[in-house]
């Protein structure tokens, strides 16, 4: 969600998989504030690839912090509860739900004591990157940025996902809210709410600063993900934190 798969153009030396926008918004940020950017954003990204493991060679995300930051930026938490392949799933012909080995997973993607039980360990997870955070950059100003609104609100449709899929993704959206900003305020950080300030531009809405399920076509923004217009609505927000306006 930070990286902004498919937003153009790329980032310049952006690892092979990263989906890393020069578009994204620590890039917009950093141009409009005058900071030296190190972007270490990469799609499908969890906590552990935050903490201590690599993704696709590339080390942990906390090792690019030598204690010389001004501001730290970090949105993560959503992989850890399968969010987005939540969604997808619910998009797909319900048929596949019964097909061997596939359905099987679509089934555990669409179970809400299995989406709880994963909310309930990214809780502690967003608090351990909080921690890290400040112990690794203490001079630095540290924000979480949370996900930019995907649904609608209940009662309006989002086809192709059933009332009861959708119901379920706003479930996982809230809760993921609310841990982060738990997360932010019991470490020493701040949040920037992304999620409060976007409803009004969900996939589904005529101003939609989000993408709706489909393919991921090269070439393509990412489905469920940030568009143009939402990187650019999520830079504006964290400017306007880091300039004290909101």
């Amino acid at each position: 969600m930070a990286a902004g798969p498919g937003i153009r153009p790329e980032a310049d030396g952006a690892p092979r998989g990263s989906g890393r926008s020069a578009r994204n918004y620590p890039h917009l940020v950093a141009e409009r504030c005058g900071y030296d950017l190190v972007d270490v954003t990469f799609s499908g990204a969890t906590t552990a690839h935050v903490l201590a493991d690599s993704q696709r060679g590339a080390p942990p995300q906390i090792a690019a912090l030598d204690g010389s930051e001004t501001l730290v930026t970090i949105t993560i938490g959503g992989n850890d509860v399968r969010y987005v392949p939540l969604l997808f799933a619910a998009s797909l012909p319900r048929v596949l739900r019964s097909v061997p080995v596939l359905g099987r997973t679509v089934r555990d993607l669409l179970d809400p004591g299995a989406r709880d039980a994963a909310l309930g360990v990214v809780a502690e997870s967003l608090r351990t990157v909080g921690r890290e955070i400040r112990r690794r950059a203490p001079e630095a100003r540290v924000l979480f940025v949370d996900y930019l609104t995907l649904l609608p609100p209940p009662g309006t449709p989002a086809a192709p996902l059933s009332d009861a899929d959708a119901d379920l993704g706003r479930h996982v959206a809230a809760t993921l809210a609310r841990h982060t900003s738990e997360a932010a305020a019991e470490t020493g950080c701040e949040l920037v709410s992304v999620d409060a300030a976007s409803g009004d531009h969900h996939a589904w809405s005529a101003d939609p600063w989000t993408t709706r399920p489909g393919l991921p076509w090269p070439g393509r923004v990412a489905p469920l993900h940030p568009n143009a217009a939402g990187m650019a609505a999520v830079a504006d927000l964290v400017v306007a934190k880091v300039s004290g306006d909101s």
